[in-house]
């Protein structure tokens, strides 16, 4: 797999549904996540069945009303700038359902797709009960937003918005989740869609397995999504350039258990001196 194939770019050019970025298991070449971005201007309106997936609405920017089948919920939203760095709101909704959005401003939404059974009825997730954390220290210091951690209600889906400011590394030190080999390690696909500030800049993002049969260093830029089937992935933001990323992760079972690289582990230990 070579870098090329690692990064999926949102479209210039809103289809007529909005549809600016699209993964699919069959695009990315795995079984659990998919993952979209929608541009809406005012006023439009996306309908979409899960099928026999269960579905995070994340509202990255701007306000929107969201219906399924039996709950509905008005004017959602409010944050005009991911780097407003408040968290979101989202719905989720569950397989065998089905979710309308229509859209009060101009409006970015994710929908973050994955295997559902039907566990779970739909529900709002607001701001207050979005988990907010500082992780990592010194330049790998990091803002965390746990949208739907597994703490949290669902089949498979994970979700995590992460700010990092300019300067800082995260996803830091290294880690991976690639093995279904629990208690030690969970086996969790993962997509990474990217915004930087200003708009113009990049971030670098590296993928590496131990043997180095996968060993891509990314330039990513505003609006790139990244797949990471599996290694290490750390996320690094040059001077002058903030950078957030929406997670998306999931897997066959849903828990977060995962290895650090062991050539920086050590890292770890300076922290806490």
């Amino acid at each position: 797999m070579t870098a090329s194939n690692l990064i999926v770019s949102s479209s210039k050019l809103r289809k007529g549904d909005g549809n600016v970025l699209a993964i699919t298991p069959e695009s990315a070449g795995w079984t659990y996540v998919g993952f979209e971005v929608y541009r809406l201007q005012e006023g439009q309106q996306l309908r979409q069945e899960t099928g026999d997936q269960e579905v995070c609405v994340v509202i990255m920017t701007g306000k929107a009303n969201v219906a399924t089948a039996k709950e509905k919920w008005e004017d959602l939203g409010g944050r005009m700038n991911v780097f407003e760095q408040v968290p979101p709101y989202s719905v989720y909704v569950p397989n065998g359902d089905h979710y309308d959005i229509e859209a009060l401003t101009e409006l970015e939404v994710a929908i973050c797709r994955a295997p559902g059974k039907g566990t779970y009825p739909a529900r709002l997730i607001p701001p207050s009960e979005v988990g907010v954390e500082v992780r990592g220290k010194g330049n790998a210091q990091r803002y965390i937003h746990n949208i739907l951690p597994e703490g949290k209600p669902a089949d498979s889906l994970l979700v995590v918005e992460v700010f990092t400011p300019n300067g800082h590394w995260s996803s830091y030190p290294p880690h991976k989740h690639d093995q279904d080999n629990l208690p030690e390690e969970s086996y969790l696909e993962e997509t990474y869609y990217h915004k930087v500030q200003p708009e113009h800049g990049f971030a670098i993002q590296r993928v590496y397995t131990d043997d180095r049969t996968l060993d891509e260093t990314l330039a990513v830029r505003n609006g790139d999504a990244v797949l990471v089937p599996k290694g290490y992935h750390p996320v690094s933001a040059p001077p002058g350039y903030d950078v957030y990323y929406l997670n998306v992760m999931a897997g066959p079972t849903r828990t977060w258990k995962f290895k650090n690289d062991p050539d920086h582990e050590w890292i770890f230990n300076e922290w806490t001196k």
